[in-house]
Parts: structure tokens; C-alpha cells; sequence
């Protein structure tokens, strides 16, 4: 049972977003909500999958460029792989695309090209956890679940003044916006809260003099806002090294690997080389005139930063060593490569 306060808080930040709700291209605003359009579960799930890790104007182009290709379930299980990770080049965890196609395949295959509605069974599907299912359910199908994002939990450790460090909070923090969400309109308040945290509610000088959440906010009375929500120290990133071997045709091909499926950049295009290590031996792919080129790649992933060197080498028109992909100047795009392979060809280019 929610106690009047918590249907207060609900029904105020229903309000407001009613009024200041942000616009994005996957979205159905109060207003035609409130007219009875229905949001497509697709464009959610593929918002969501898109949003992970990552930040609205880095998804906004991405998802436009995406739905323009492929505008339904039924057409992205249908394309091919390496279609959809070029697309994808760029947005990084590329883990991701590849759960994305399986998850687009299960749904055109076995449900019928329609997306379950309720969270257990989306939790069944490719690449969808607990958040992803939960944010689906509520704002595609309308269900009272409970979305935890970091924005929410934001929100939820400024409103109750928990000083208990993330991640070990995070339970208590869902218990807390389980309590505040709504049987009535529970998809536009789970964006209204996710939307206070990415406007207002902000990880460094929140706006608290706007929130219409202020004068209920226990941080905001007890003045410990800016020090919310609290988190556990990090250990540094370690940093590995690696080679990189660029080899062009002098008739402008390019010669390629496809990654393994498993692994960081799974199933993508990039450049052969080796391992990344501490001490990474070189490795050429084939014998031939390596050059190193002047300079040195950065890069930083989830876990570790990467430095790697760049060769290059020129070799006559024909040349197709070892299984490596030759690709014609006509078909290759720098585009299609996952960002950390782009910055090694910009480097070779450059040079």
C-alpha cells in the first residue's frame, strides 16, 4: 500500500513531466500518449539496448540512422551481420549488436515479430537484464515495474538521503522507487524520473531551486545533495599494449580481419594484430616491409586504457595473404570500424 506522500511525489513529477518532458525520436510524448498512441515496443527495446553505457545525443543519429534501415523487428532480423555492425561502429559494447540481431531473430521467429509484453518474459530474451525488461514493460506495455537506471537511483539516493555507496545500495535504492511508482501511468513515470535526473537532478550542481521534488527531498534539507549519491572508489584502469598491421594494395584494397564473435569489438571488421598486454610481442600477419608509423593510438574501454603502435606496409595489386579480407577501395569505410581501429586508420592516413 503507498502512503499519501507517495502518490504527492508521483502525481507531482507526472506533472511536470507532462510539461517538461524531453523530446527524442523514439518517444511518445504526454500529450499523444494521452490520446491514445501506444509506443512500439521495438523503438523502446532498441532505444534501451542503444541507451547502455551511453549518453541521448551520442544515441540520437544512431537510432534515426537504425530505424530509417530497418524500421521493424521483422527487417533488422533479416539483415545481414555486417550490416548492422557497421551501422553500430562507433557506439562501442559491441556485444551489444551482436545480442541485438539474436534478440531480433527470437522475437521475428518465435514470437511472431511481436515483443512479449510483461518483464518475465522479456527478461527471457537476447541481451535484455533485469533494467532493460523492466524499462520495456513500463513504457512500451504501460506495466507498474520498477526501472532502476542510474539517473533513477540518483534521484532515489538524493530523496531519501541514503548515504550507503553504490553499488551495494542499489536494492534499497529500488525498494524506494518501487514504493513511488504509479498504477496509473507508470511508462511516463518511469521517463519522468529518468528525465529529472538527466535535467534537473544532475550528477554535479543539481538544480534543486526548480525540482518539483524540493521540498520533499530529505537531501535537499539536510544540505548533503552535492555528496549523493555516494560510491565506492574505483581501482585505477590498468593499461595494455598491442600492434596494429595496415596493409593496402596499390590498387587501393585493404586487407582485413573480421574479429572473432567472443571478446571486446566481437564480430567486427579491423585491422590484424596482436595481442593486448603488457608486453605484447610483435606480430606481423604475413612477411613483408612493415613500417612503424610515427605516433601511437589511445583508446580506453570499460576495463582497461589501450596504447597501440601502428605498421603499415604496401603490397602489389593481387596480393591476398593468408584469410584476411580484402576489401575494395570502392567498399571500404572507415565507417564501419569500431572506433579504436578508426583512429589507427586516421593515424596511417594522416601519415
Amino acid at each position: 500500500m503507498r502512503d499519501s506522500t507517495e502518490f504527492d511525489v508521483s502525481d507531482t513529477l507526472l506533472g511536470w513531466y507532462d510539461r517538461h518532458a524531453r523530446e527524442m525520436p523514439w518517444r511518445i510524448g504526454p500529450v499523444d500518449r494521452l490520446a491514445g498512441v501506444m509506443p512500439d515496443p521495438y523503438r523502446v527495446w532498441l532505444s534501451e539496448v542503444m541507451l547502455q553505457q551511453t549518453t541521448v545525443a551520442a544515441v540520437h543519429d544512431y537510432f534515426v540512422r537504425f530505424t530509417s534501415r530497418w524500421p521493424t523487428v521483422n527487417s533488422l532480423a533479416a539483415a545481414e551481420d555486417g550490416q548492422v555492425m557497421g551501422e553500430w561502429a562507433g557506439l562501442g559494447y559491441y556485444a551489444r549488436a551482436r545480442n541485438l540481431l539474436k534478440c531480433a531473430r527470437v522475437v521475428a521467429f518465435e514470437h511472431d515479430g511481436r515483443f512479449p509484453d510483461n518483464y518475465d518474459a522479456l527478461l527471457k530474451l537476447p541481451g535484455i537484464g533485469p533494467y532493460t525488461a523492466a524499462a520495456i514493460a513500463a513504457i512500451a506495455f504501460d506495466r507498474p515495474e520498477t526501472v532502476l537506471d542510474g539517473n533513477v537511483e540518483r534521484v532515489m539516493a538524493r530523496f531519501y538521503d541514503i548515504h550507503a555507496p553504490l553499488p551495494g545500495s542499489k536494492p534499497t535504492l529500488k525498494v524506494k522507487a518501487a514504493a513511488l511508482t504509479p498504477a496509473r501511468r507508470p511508462g511516463d513515470y518511469a521517463q519522468a524520473v529518468m528525465d529529472l535526473g538527466a535535467t534537473i537532478c544532475t550528477p554535479k550542481s543539481p538544480a534543486c531551486g526548480i525540482c518539483p521534488l524540493c521540498s520533499s527531498c530529505s537531501a535537499r534539507a539536510a544540505d548533503t545533495q552535492a555528496e549523493l549519491p555516494r560510491k565506492v572508489t574505483k581501482k585505477p584502469k590498468p593499461t595494455r599494449l598491442g600492434h596494429v598491421y595496415i596493409a593496402q594494395r596499390n590498387d587501393g584494397a585493404m586487407l582485413l580481419e573480421r574479429r572473432p564473435d567472443k571478446g571486446l569489438l566481437g564480430g567486427m571488421l579491423g585491422w590484424p594484430g596482436s595481442d593486448w598486454s603488457d608486453t605484447p610481442p610483435e606480430c606481423p600477419p604475413f612477411p613483408a616491409q612493415w613500417q612503424e608509423i610515427p605516433g601511437e593510438v589511445r583508446h580506453t574501454f570499460t576495463h582497461f586504457h589501450l596504447i597501440l603502435r601502428i605498421w603499415a606496409t604496401e603490397l602489389p595489386s593481387g596480393s591476398a595473404p593468408n584469410d584476411l579480407i580484402v576489401m575494395d577501395k570502392h567498399q571500404f569505410k572507415p565507417s564501419d570500424l569500431p572506433t579504436v581501429m578508426r583512429k589507427a586508420f586516421d593515424l596511417w592516413r594522416g601519415h
